[in-house]
């Protein structure tokens, strides 16, 4: 069938979709006093503002949903019919202890979280360049096994930035926490500064390396104190070791002494311009005021221990994680954006940000306990249906979030690949951990736009460009995935010996993880009759009408 057609067959076969909902019930908290206090305090919000929620989400809706969110990809069949005979009323609360705790989903999780804090740390192109500083494979280990253990997030964030080693595996002191700081600190270490406060505090501070911030309290001095415990870092490259750095150079992250830019290491100050071109001194202080011994020798202060241990202890970092936690579930996080927080960006819910930081420090700082608090929370289980009730929660249009219904987001890319895999059942045949990050690597470049900023930010996103849609029609992996050759998935199916219907609602539930209603189920009858016995043939226009759905690119 031709790709037009095809695309028509996409809207035919569900258009019939909208955000499917169940009445909606009272809250429940499942005995756990933090899911309780963000029931509390998100619907004080809806009454403020007249509010009444969404419907409850489906319950396929919801396990897909948190799927997505917790590991990285759709459930398959299976694992829906599996929640689906699970009638007791702690069942969702069952799932996300299963998602989280169960060794059959440790890799899944591990590489998930992987991901996304490789993303945050070095990007999504770091370590890709030849000449890289930075060993994507070295911060993918060190995260991946971060994360499998379930590391306390303080323990990571002090490992991060207190890190010292060579930052490819294989190579002699491997640590492969190094290599956030590895490419970021050229000129003086203005990157490592900026992105140290902007990731675990949740400032931006970048635009104050030159000038007082326009917008919030952050000044000059203050950029400048904070880039003085980086003074003593500094990066080189073991030429030797190149082998070990298979997609750039073998690098190693050291601390040195700093006698200051006076020669004076007892008071190894550092100076900076201010604007009229007067010359101001700034020695390592951390952002509440609270400063250290100014020598700058590495036997007597060493500077990133000691940052480490002033951002661990702040309510900064606390608040700031979990607002980034918050806005994966939720596609909004408290403020906008994440990671710009402060009183000039006040936060939605600052009650519920504040408390659940101090519940978080609490919890002796384990994510899966944060997820649980919000994956378990009423506002996490709406549906994404928008209501009379509901309309003026829009953050689309500037809106501060109230979260009363579920907001439609589209799927990272590494979340479209890997739930690729699973609907179309290739991870039951998939290779080796490093041959899996090999193929998805290589798949992932097609959808990645990096946008060029003074920060070197970028973004990924499934957002439908015409390469994007081009390469889900015609790409390898929907044509490998959609085959009708024998042994296939779809061949599979269709030696079932049936009018195809059985099959066609698997291939609904493999996709968008519901059954197909009883339009759609006409619709595809038709198709099927139309191949004229070729069951197959029907079937894979199906499924490939299903793949390059909304309904299956939207985390919904």
């Amino acid at each position: 069938m031709a790709t037009f057609s095809r695309f028509g067959l996409a809207i035919c076969l569900t258009v019939s979709w909208v955000s499917f909902s169940s009445a909606a019930r009272p809250s429940d908290d499942y005995g756990i006093p933090q899911v309780a206090e963000i029931n509390e305090q998100i619907s004080v919000v809806w009454k403020d503002y007249g509010i009444s929620p969404a419907p409850e989400a489906q319950d396929f809706e919801w396990v897909r949903r948190v799927y997505l969110d917790i590991i990285g990809r759709v459930p398959s069949v299976a694992e829906l019919e599996e929640f689906q005979r699970d009638r007791g009323k702690d069942r969702k609360k069952n799932l996300v202890e299963k998602l989280l705790n169960d060794s059959a989903f440790t890799e899944e999780y591990a590489r998930n979280w992987t991901t996304i804090w490789t993303n945050v740390l070095i990007g999504r192109n770091g370590g890709l360049d030849n000449n890289s500083q930075v060993s994507r494979e070295g911060m993918q280990k060190y995260l991946r096994d971060s994360f499998a253990r379930n590391k306390p997030y303080d323990q990571l964030v002090r490992e991060v930035i207190t890190s010292e080693g060579a930052n490819a595996p294989g190579m002699p002191n491997f640590n492969g926490a190094v290599n956030f700081y590895m490419d970021k600190l050229a000129e003086d270490g203005v990157q490592a500064t900026a992105k140290t406060a902007q990731i675990f505090l949740g400032v931006q501070v970048q635009c104050t390396q030159c000038h007082n911030h326009p917008f919030n309290s952050w000044k000059q001095d203050k950029f400048w104190e904070l880039n003085a415990f980086f003074r003593q870092t500094r990066a080189q490259r073991d030429r030797g070791m190149e082998a070990n750095n298979a997609m750039g150079m073998a690098m190693s992250l050291k601390n040195v002494d700093f006698r200051g830019e006076s020669g004076n290491p007892s008071q190894a100050e550092i100076y900076y311009e201010l604007r009229n071109g007067l010359i101001e001194v700034a020695y390592p202080t951390f952002i509440d005021g609270t400063n250290v011994n100014p020598n700058g020798m590495v036997s007597q202060v060493n500077r990133r221990e000691e940052l480490s241990k002033f951002v661990t202890d702040s309510k900064e970092m606390q608040e700031a994680i979990v607002n980034r936690i918050w806005g994966h579930f939720f596609g909004n996080g408290f403020t906008k954006p994440i990671d710009d927080m402060g009183p000039h960006n006040r936060a939605s819910h600052p009650e519920l940000l504040t408390y659940l930081g101090e519940e978080f420090r609490g919890a002796s700082f384990n994510i899966k306990e944060l997820i649980k608090w919000i994956t378990l929370s009423q506002a996490y289980g709406l549906s994404s249906k928008i209501t009379k009730g509901n309309e003026v929660d829009d953050p689309t249009i500037g809106e501060s979030p109230k979260f009363s219904h579920f907001y439609l987001r589209q799927m990272d890319a590494e979340q479209l690949y890997e739930s690729l895999i699973v609907a179309t059942q290739a991870h039951k045949t998939r290779a080796d951990y490093a041959e899996q990050e090999r193929m998805k690597s290589m798949w992932m470049q097609q959808f990645t736009i990096a946008f060029g900023t003074d920060e070197g930010d970028e973004a990924t996103t499934f957002n439908g460009t015409i390469p994007q849609a081009l390469m889900m029609f015609n790409g390898d992996l929907i044509k490998e995935a959609t085959s009708v050759k024998p042994g296939s998935f779809i061949a599979t199916l269709a030696a079932n010996g049936d009018d195809g219907k059985e099959a066609i609602r698997h291939l609904y539930m493999a996709t968008v993880a519901r059954r197909p209603t009883k339009n759609e189920m006409q619709a595809a009858g038709i198709l099927v009759a139309s191949h004229k016995g070729n069951t197959a043939a029907a079937l894979q226009d199906v499924f490939w009408a299903l793949l390059n759905s909304n309904e299956f690119i939207l985390n919904h």
